[in-house]
């Protein structure tokens, strides 16, 4: 396992081993930081070089969980499996029924007009959603790794047997890949490996795929990822990292008008929202009675903390001047090490 590395102005440098990291931080050279669950340092003085290696990032999609790997070609530094974004597309339609519901109800409420993001290039909010999820991985990958190639294993949309190719530009999946691709060379080399020559890479390796999908194992998305990094990258064909850092996108009930049924007395009262007694949902803050915890709501003028990994519920009544504030949580993690290596014969 490797430390990420960055410098006075936060640009990323070549990680470290987490003993010479120790001796850095022991002496003062460097400070160390939390980012997501990935512990840091960052330097405070001028790092003796400034040699950069190629540094790969292999992403393998899937519907219910997708693979991550950074890699250069000495090392593996992380592998990362992370839950898909699937939530958005029953929130718009709930949202979509409510405010039809409205507009036949005797209240005030303003004429339907027509659609203002008619005959404009957009992408719909569920598939939006769902790639933007993994550019906000690269982004958070590239602030500690010096990211150089990101090769992607290219998914194809299934068409009903007789239609033609330009039907493919119609599917949700083929528009957000293409808008996915963009982003990526804007900002990195982008390659991109079909399917089957990803698993040609596996069997040359002699590696396995679990078949079961929803596994948190390296075997069910890494390997792939890995694979796809290697082939850009190359390098050592023995795993040398089979550490896993599993990510899920955290569902933010946002603020309704009320809600859905009427509660007690035919009374429907607000619901969802992002901000907790003045602070924002999903911060990280420190209780002198639970230690590090995650606002997650409040009520009566207390605060509703949560466990950082877990999500487990610790307490509804703390006092916000009992805790201090720290940083705010972008998704939720948990680390799971296997302690193994995968050698090839």
């Amino acid at each position: 396992m490797f430390v990420p590395v960055v410098d006075k102005n936060q640009n990323p440098l070549m990680p470290t081993t987490p003993a010479r990291a120790a001796k850095w931080i022991k002496s003062g050279k460097a400070t160390s930081f939390w980012k997501n669950g990935i512990f840091c340092v960052r330097l405070n003085v001028e790092p003796s070089k400034r040699w950069i290696q190629d540094i790969a990032i292999g992403v393998d999609p899937g519907s219910k969980k997708e693979g991550f790997t950074v890699k250069s070609a000495s090392h593996t530094y992380l592998n990362i499996q992370a839950d898909a974004h699937t939530h958005t597309q029953k929130k718009i339609k709930n949202r979509r029924e409510l405010r039809r519901g409205r507009r036949s109800r005797k209240c005030p409420n303003r004429k339907n007009r027509t659609n203002r993001l008619a005959n404009r290039k957009c992408i719909p909010p569920s598939t939006r959603a769902r790639w933007h999820w993994k550019v906000r991985i690269l982004d958070w990958l590239s602030k500690m790794y010096p990211i150089t190639h990101i090769c992607v294993e290219d998914i194809k949309a299934r068409t009903w047997k007789g239609a033609k190719k330009w039907n493919q530009s119609f599917s949700p999946l083929e528009v957000g890949k293409q808008w996915f691709y963009s982003e990526i060379r804007k900002r990195w080399k982008l390659s991109t490996l079909q399917g089957h020559e990803t698993k040609g890479i596996r069997d040359r390796l002699e590696l396995r795929k679990s078949s079961q999908k929803v596994s948190e194992t390296f075997d069910a998305h890494c390997v792939d990822s890995w694979c796809l990094a290697y082939h850009t990258i190359g390098g050592n064909s023995i795993i040398d990292n089979t550490d896993i850092f599993c990510i899920s996108p955290i569902n933010i009930q946002r603020r309704c008008l009320h809600r859905q049924l009427p509660q007690k007395g035919n009374k429907r009262p607000r619901y969802g929202g992002t901000m907790c007694l003045g602070v924002v949902k999903n911060t990280i803050v420190k209780s002198a009675k639970h230690g590090l915890a995650v606002i997650c709501g409040h009520n009566n003028g207390y605060l509703n903390l949560q466990s950082i990994e877990g999500g487990r519920r610790i307490s509804r009544s703390t006092k916000l001047s009992d805790c201090k504030i720290l940083t705010k949580l972008n998704f939720r993690y948990k680390s799971i090490s296997k302690q193994r290596k995968v050698k090839q014969e």
